[in-house]
């Protein structure tokens, strides 16, 4: 079954408090989405730690009940 983008949203926030997340169904298939998200959390970080701390906060849903989040991460300006 499908995740909510809402509860994408919901989990990215409980695991990088202070985090501002908007979240795109791609292809309206429930199964696609796109992520942005903007924290202090990621200031110093790399893209790919900054990406890995998503994905630890999605609690590994990625690739089993979400199958594809296209990801852009950045700290605020």
């Amino acid at each position: 079954m499908p995740m909510n983008p809402g509860d994408i949203e919901d989990m990215i926030k409980e695991g990088i408090p202070g985090a501002r997340v908007t979240i795109r169904d791609l292809a309206g298939d429930g199964d696609h989405y796109a992520a942005e998200v903007v924290a202090e959390a990621f200031r110093g970080k790399t893209r790919v730690q900054q990406h890995q701390m998503v994905y630890q906060a999605l609690q590994g849903k990625m690739g089993g009940v979400l199958h594809a989040l296209a990801l852009q991460t950045s700290a605020p300006d």
